[in-house]
């Protein structure tokens, strides 16, 4: 499509750097998503004492933790996102933040499973409106050219809530019990929805986007609802970098709600250990995974955004060996040796494929896209991930009692040879639409 006169786009190097104002706001969300992936992940980091008090199987366990919470979590993330596009977006994430903090307060206080499972519920839907809007908040902080390493900075918040839940929340679980780590948790989050409030400013949406063009079929006021749905799902690219997504999270929420009691059951680590050794692993790995991908991308993704799906496709097949590793190791020091190589790889999706979404879409789409790529992303990883490996865990412990979940764990090996596939398909997507673009112009 040809240029209008005055509508140069202007190159990323020539925005501005973000000023102190967008890196602040970008600690404050990171800060939120810590919490936020942490009150999601202390019931699988304290799953041992919490079996042992409650009672729960692992197929319990795997349900709790993956399809009762990703139905919640995924479906409501769908409504709030569209009302955060409407709305004040910094206000939405306070309320969400809020909700799930005084959710996790309450699991704190759960008698029995029934409660646990309300608990969690709730859990769910307070985060349904956590990460969509920071992604699209951070995306009118941060020009085209730095979204992807804002964005890679923005998801340590997983790595960082992992590592102090294990270190946090087993330390404390050891010195008291599980439910003061619970609780503890539920009143720093109630504290920090309460800064987001009154202290991060919502931004100007689109404010930093490249005043290019716009196409008249897309000028106009901000989509409807069903017209961004009809948009994404119909879009190859947007769609294949969700399924794809979603393949690997089946691997990487699986592996992080039973990892825990994988160490502490089959290879003998005590809760003492795990805060040490296992919360450090977790916290570096994750967080080099997810900025070096990010970094790969903005370097090589403004050549071509091929680079969005290439990035993942490598990391994830040179994670395979080193998981096999880990599973296949009779004692804990040597697991976790081999499971430095997937804690590292295993992320180099999240980055490019939360930066692609948010790149292809309009700024008052970001929300709703957001949202669309967590709810295949986390029905698929979060809501059948850790259900199948706590279902593979019990029928394998019919015959097999003492190393049910190793065998267990094995079972996902086939889900990464699948990841890799479709990051292939989304680099083959890619480079189709680029070369339609190519000859619009």
């Amino acid at each position: 499509m040809s240029s209008q006169p005055g509508a140069v786009p202007p190159p990323a190097a020539q925005y501005a750097r973000p000023d102190g104002r967008a890196w602040f706001v970008l600690t404050i969300l990171c800060f939120v998503y810590v919490l936020n992936f942490l009150d999601r992940q202390i019931i699988s980091i304290l799953a041992k004492p919490i079996q042992d008090e409650l009672g729960i199987t692992d197929g319990q366990l795997g349900r709790i933790t993956g399809l009762y919470f990703a139905l919640v979590y995924c479906i409501l993330g769908i409504p709030v996102a569209w009302i955060a596009d409407r709305s004040n977006r910094v206000k939405v994430l306070s309320a969400a933040c809020a909700i799930w903090s005084a959710a996790t307060l309450f699991c704190g206080m759960a008698r029995n499973y029934p409660q646990l499972v309300a608990g969690r519920l709730a859990v769910g839907v307070g985060e349904a409106g956590g990460v969509p809007p920071s992604y699209a908040i951070i995306s009118d902080y941060f020009p085209p050219g730095r979204r992807g390493t804002a964005l890679a900075l923005f998801n340590f918040g997983p790595p960082i809530g992992m590592a102090l839940g294990v270190a946090f929340g087993a330390s404390i679980a050891a010195a008291f019990d599980w439910r003061t780590t619970f609780i503890s948790l539920g009143v720093i989050g109630l504290a920090t929805a309460a800064f987001v409030w009154f202290f991060v400013p919502e931004p100007k949406k689109g404010g930093l986007d490249a005043p290019a063009p716009v196409p008249a079929e897309t000028a106009g006021p901000a989509p409807g609802f069903w017209a961004t749905m009809r948009m994404f799902f119909t879009r190859p690219v947007l769609l294949l970098a969700a399924l794809a997504s979603g393949a690997i999270q089946f691997v990487t929420y699986a592996t992080l709600n039973f990892t825990t009691l994988f160490l502490m059951r089959e290879k003998g680590m005590t809760l003492q250990e795990l805060a040490l050794y296992y919360s450090l692993l977790l916290g570096m790995g994750i967080a080099a995974g997810m900025f070096v991908s990010g970094w790969l991308v903005d370097r090589f993704g403004q050549k071509s955004k091929v680079a969005y799906a290439l990035v993942p496709a490598i990391g994830l097949a040179a994670a395979v060996p080193f998981f096999l590793g880990f599973v296949w190791a009779p004692t804990w020091p040597l697991a976790l040796l081999f499971l430095i190589g997937p804690t590292f790889f295993n992320y180099f999706y999240l980055s490019p494929a939360v930066t692609l979404v948010q790149e292809e879409v309009r700024p008052q789409e970001r929300v709703l896209a957001g949202a669309l790529l967590l709810l295949i992303m986390n029905l698929i990883g979060l809501g059948l991930g850790p259900t199948w490996l706590g279902m593979m865990s019990e029928w394998f412990g019919k015959t097999n009692p003492e190393n049910s979940l190793q065998l267990a764990f094995y079972t996902l090996t086939p889900f990464y040879g699948l990841a890799v596939v479709l990051f292939i398909w989304l680099a083959h997507a890619i480079r189709k639409e680029e070369a339609g673009k190519a000859v619009e112009t």
